[in-house]
């Protein structure tokens, strides 16, 4: 599967990688995959080779490529404070990308994993089709930041204990606003349970993340999660 430079208006290209949807007769829907904090990661491009079998277009654009990535991290952690940003912008041009590229049927989903999934949710009043939130931080102004939102599938970790009690909280408030949603809370697994990820993030901060978070690929919750994404996005985008 290609590594493709995608053009962002405003700004500089960046570098993505861009994984064709498989076993489709005729257009295929597209779904833009939004990383973890440690970036464009083989994790990730698992993650969206994964989508690629299921029949989607996928595409996982890098956010943190332009500059170190400690000084791209902040750049994005201030994206997703204010809700603008660079950041946007380059979800904006994956998505646009993927729409109009040849072989798509113009409908677009959003998945994200831990600052990806925070992405996602914001990004579920922005255009996109479908959006599923896999560990990330609620948004702020809870109670109306999905107004008009499209359907959204979210999944946590009972051990996450930086997540506590979030996907209870997201629940409420996409029932609130009357949004489509499917949200699940495993008891089994901690943050991260949906990608191999462990060795993607600096030694020092391993034993923490396994202390506090309880980081790690749990097959259980993975496998189910797949299942649900793919019911939400099938009905969505297909």
């Amino acid at each position: 599967m290609p590594d493709i430079t995608l053009e962002v208006p405003g700004h500089s290209t960046i570098p993505a990688y861009y994984a064709p949807a498989q076993g489709v007769d005729g257009p295929a829907p597209g779904v833009v995959v939004v990383h973890e904090a440690f970036g464009l990661t083989d994790a990730i491009r698992e993650i969206t080779d994964q989508f690629a079998t299921r029949g989607y277009h996928a595409l996982a654009p890098d956010l943190v490529s332009y500059a170190s990535n400690l000084r791209c991290l902040v750049h994005v952690a201030r994206a997703l404070s204010s809700g603008e940003g660079r950041s946007f912008d380059e979800l904006e041009a994956a998505r646009t990308w993927l729409a109009g590229h040849e072989g798509s049927n113009g409908r677009v989903g959003v998945a994200g994993f831990c600052l990806g999934g925070a992405f996602a949710m914001l990004l579920a009043t922005r255009g996109f089709e479908a959006s599923a939130a896999m560990y990330g931080q609620l948004p702020k102004n809870l109670d109306r930041a999905f107004g008009g939102a499209c359907p959204v599938v979210a999944s946590y970790g009972g051990r996450d204990s930086s997540l506590r009690g979030a996907g209870e909280k997201l629940e409420a408030a996409l029932e609130a606003q009357g949004v489509r949603h499917d949200v699940k809370t495993y008891p089994e697994a901690g943050h991260s349970f949906m990608t191999h990820s462990e060795g993607d993030a600096p030694v020092w901060i391993r034993p923490m993340s396994k202390a506090l978070l309880h980081v790690g690929y749990v097959d259980t919750a993975a496998h189910d999660s797949w299942q649900r994404i793919d019911a939400m996005f099938s009905e969505a985008l297909r």
